[in-house]
């Protein structure tokens, strides 16, 4: 079996750090590229990082090739500032950067989308990831996958007090039998989807994960 090259968006980040760490010691993979604000501290042979500027995409396109993109690039509103710098990474960067990947080749696509994305919907941040999502299957990946998780659970320094509360108070209710499809997903477990539905041949063009798909209910 040919062994793949993947390349990494928002490698930095909560799930993006567990999708490099699975790469690199996955031996499907022989080669991880990652694109970032900042190098990272990781030294491991199969790992080339790319320091690039988000503002000025086009320069790097050359750097684009590869099999397979992980895309967990995103922010949150309070971190961006503002509804139009928050619609620039989280739609207007990852957008750019797919469009540039499949005009180079690559074939596969994996995105960290939001449960409840519509892009009908009357909220800012479910239309846009909505948008994104369309917009991301329109570009014609040969697969695409797009995962749709619950709330996710990453390093407890890393948490934000209302995250800690909704994840307390979920796994209170799945206790008792409800909203099981809705449990509380560690970052680490989105990332091993992630990185094993890229590995199944029989999907479809276009899979999209909803929280029922991704969370075990046992």
């Amino acid at each position: 079996m040919k062994k793949k090259h993947a390349l990494v968006l928002g490698a930095t980040g909560s799930t993006g750090k567990e999708l490099v760490k699975l790469l690199l010691n996955d031996s499907s993979f022989e080669k991880v590229s990652i694109f970032v604000r900042n190098i990272p501290n990781i030294k491991n042979k199969k790992l080339k990082a790319y320091k690039i500027d988000f503002l000025k995409l086009e320069d790097y396109k050359d750097l684009i090739y590869g099999d397979v993109l992980f895309s967990a690039l995103g922010t949150t509103l309070k971190d961006a500032k503002s509804k139009s710098q928050q619609y620039l990474v989280d739609y207007t960067y990852q957008y750019k950067f797919a469009k540039m990947a499949i005009e180079n080749g690559v074939k596969y696509y994996s995105l960290v989308s939001s449960v409840g994305s519509n892009k009908n919907s009357l909220f800012f941040y479910p239309k846009m990831k909505g948008n994104l999502e369309e917009d991301i299957i329109k570009l014609g990946f040969k697969k695409t996958y797009i995962f749709q998780p619950p709330l996710l659970i990453r390093h407890s320094n890393l948490m934000r007090p209302g995250e800690k509360i909704g994840i307390k108070i979920l796994n209170i209710i799945n206790r008792i039998g409800l909203f099981k499809s809705q449990k509380p997903l560690s970052v680490l477990e989105l990332a091993k989807k992630m990185v094993n539905e890229t590995k199944i041949k029989n999907t479809l063009s276009v899979n999209v994960y909803k929280p029922s798909d991704i969370v075990s209910t046992k």
